[in-house]
């Protein structure tokens, strides 16, 4: 008889008879499996989802007829890919199918061996795979825990006109509000609600205890890719696809929340040395900012992204724009801020122009007429936003957006240099990751890619999914639009608020060491600067370490141990006379002080004194006059100026000749 076997890789026939056992089956199986399945993980099925799955060993004595299996049955077949098939390719290149079981798509093109990367290349096994009770397993950040503890609850006062209740009583009028509430919103001039204001809205709607459902996790992080492993058994994506796999159409509507509502500069000090090679040379700058996430009582259980410093990578400045380089010490200066208790906390980046009034004043190139934010950085801040994912049990990922931030510094309406605070949309984030969008040269504009590339050729790597937006048309009414070709970039980012505090505490509270990266402009680390701070040289107790870039140098130069890195970020930080007392009698900072004393800041010059047994000359006039204010041809002029002026009149003219 016949027997239908449907797997991964397509569909099998194999003739067998009643009184064959399945390790016969066995044997005509795997020849025509490939070659990299591992056969003690084959199972087989009568139910396409495997919930009765016995694997193949374990049915190998009995007969097929035994089973009640009859001619043209069919069998689901699964198994698994040996360690070498599925830890994937070590040096980054794309793996190539070994069986091809289709050699067209659903547009009937043929498909071209094109090595076609996106940006974030799905691997093997399913990115999307969801954890089994994230609230139990996932482990996030202390200040979600906190906020996951309080309510949320807006208190209102007793409505003296509207209530009629006592003092204790409560009714609609006075109530409180929940953090979501549409209303006080509008009237707080808000205009996204907090992310845990978020959770709240659609938890309330998702989970509803008092039916007794089981809890399901309410925020879902959007997935624009085909999925992997699709149980319907047809090869992966590109050599097959059905609806259960393939991503549906997108359609774009404004976000309604934001993951941080503030971002808080420490000092304005951090702003203004951040601008000074603009001053200098005109060229934009880009840095990383680090800091800490705190509670914004200002917006319902909001956060706000508190920025202590900013760190310059290698980079080229132009006057258009920036080109990173390599950033090799990363995980250095990462380390460092992680032992400060900082993290990175989002990106800032010059876009300034002269105005050539010669007051300080900038063009303003970014207004309602123009842009606010351009395609190509929403793309390049997506990309950085993919990087730093946001940890949450409350998502079936683990994982929901993030809270890296983007500043741009440019020329306002008054020609004032501001900041603008930013973060890209979670649907925006995904587009870039699937490879969806790509930036125009319209800077309001950002394209919709297409399947097939520049060359004619069939991408292997990118589906595109049908892309719709939502607007008010010219008669008032919500209307959906065709993102393709292009649609407007005002869908893919979130505005936020930014300022500095009344009162500044900022954890540095030392600028006085140069900034790295910075020579272009003269400005160099060295280990003189550190011997400066340090008073290496002067018979002092007291030293200022309170510099973000200072201990990133001192990191670099690789004295100190692990446990007195530690000790000296706790030292800049928390300014503690103990612990600053301890890290000098550690072993490691004395060999930073012979390294400094011996190539670090030499000891200035004294002026040179005339002898005192001279009692001619009156020298009460020149102890408090600096030393080139005084007359060369003075008797105190120093020995090596006068040894100059001999060598220079050694290459004057000839002397006369002698009379005859």
């Amino acid at each position: 008889m016949l027997l239908r076997l449907r797997g991964p890789d397509g569909m099998l026939r194999l003739t067998v008879e009643k009184d064959d056992t399945f390790a016969d089956l066995g044997r005509q199986l795997i020849p025509k499996l490939p070659p990299t399945v591992d056969p003690k993980t084959i199972t087989l099925s009568n139910h396409p989802t495997g919930s009765d799955a016995k694997n193949i060993n374990e049915v190998a004595k009995f007969k097929v007829g035994q089973i009640g299996l009859n001619h043209g049955d069919l069998i689901f077949v699964t198994y698994k890919h040996n360690e070498a098939a599925t830890d994937g390719p070590g040096n980054g290149e794309a793996t190539k199918s070994s069986v091809l079981s289709s050699t067209n798509r659903l547009n009937g093109k043929p498909i071209l061996p094109a090595e076609d990367l996106p940006i974030d290349p799905p691997p093997l096994a399913s990115p999307h795979e969801h954890i089994k009770n994230p609230w139990e397993t996932v482990r996030q950040s202390p200040l979600d825990d906190r906020l996951d503890k309080r309510d949320g609850k807006i208190p209102r006062g007793r409505d003296h006109k509207m209530c009629r209740h006592g003092p204790k009583g409560m009714c609609d009028y006075c109530m409180p509000l929940d953090p979501f509430n549409a209303k006080y919103l509008e009237e707080k001039k808000i205009k996204y609600m907090s992310v845990h204001a978020y959770l709240r809205k659609i938890n309330s709607a998702t989970n509803k205890p008092e039916l007794g459902a089981s809890f399901i996790p309410p925020l879902v992080e959007p997935y624009y890719r085909v999925k992997r492993d699709c149980p319907s058994g047809h090869p992966q994506w590109p050599e097959g696809i059905c609806t259960k796999c393939q991503p549906s159409a997108i359609t774009l509507q404004p976000q309604p929340f934001r993951m941080v509502d503030h971002v808080e500069f420490a000092t304005p000090q951090i702003i203004d040395k951040f601008l000074n090679p603009w001053r200098m040379t005109g060229c934009q700058r880009l840095g990383i900012l680090y800091g800490k996430y705190l509670e914004y009582d200002v917006v319902p259980l909001g956060v706000k992204a508190v920025v202590e410093a900013i760190y310059e990578p290698p980079q080229v400045d132009e006057i258009d724009g920036v080109t990173l380089n390599a950033w090799e010490n990363e995980k250095d200066v990462n380390e460092v801020a992680s032992l400060c208790g900082l993290e990175p906390v989002g990106v800032i980046w010059t876009d300034l122009l002269d105005a050539g009034k010669g007051d300080g004043s900038a063009i303003c190139k970014r207004h309602a007429d123009s842009y606010f934010l351009a395609a190509q950085e929403i793309c390049f801040a997506a990309r950085l936003q993919a990087q730093h994912p946001k940890v949450t049990k409350w998502s079936d990922t683990g994982r929901f957006g993030s809270n890296f931030v983007t500043c741009v510094i440019s020329g306002n309406e008054e020609g004032e240099i501001s900041i603008s605070a930013y973060q890209m949309s979670n649907d925006a984030v995904e587009m870039v990751r699937a490879d969806i969008i790509e930036p125009s040269t319209d800077p309001g504009q950002m394209l919709v890619r297409e399947e097939e590339e520049d060359d004619g050729s069939v991408s292997r790597t990118r589906y595109i999914p049908e892309v719709f937006y939502r607007k008010i048309n010219e008669y008032g009414a919500n209307v959906q639009e065709n993102a393709k070709p292009a649609f407007p970039v005002e869908y893919l980012f979130v505005t936020l608020t930014h300022g500095f505090p009344e009162s500044p505490k900022p954890v540095f509270t030392n600028d006085g060491f140069p900034i790295a990266n910075r020579e272009f402009v003269g400005e160099s680390q060295e280990a003189s600067a550190v011997a400066k701070i340090l008073k290496v040289n002067q018979k002092s107790d007291q030293f200022d370490v309170s510099n973000f870039h200072l201990l990133c140098f001192i990191r670099q130069m690789s004295v100190l141990s692990k446990d007195e890195e530690a000790l000296l970020c706790r030292v800049a930080t928390q300014h503690d006379l103990a612990d600053a007392f301890q890290l000098r009698a550690t072993e490691g900072w004395r060999t930073l002080h012979m390294i400094l004393e011996s190539t670090g800041e030499r000891l200035p010059k004294r002026p040179r004194t005339e002898d005192a047994t001279s009692p001619s000359v009156d020298r009460s006039h020149l102890s408090h006059r600096p030393l080139m204010q005084r007359n060369h041809n003075s008797t105190d002029e120093p020995l090596a100026k006068r040894f100059a002026a001999v060598r220079l009149n050694e290459h004057g003219p000839p002397p006369p000749p002698p009379p005859e």
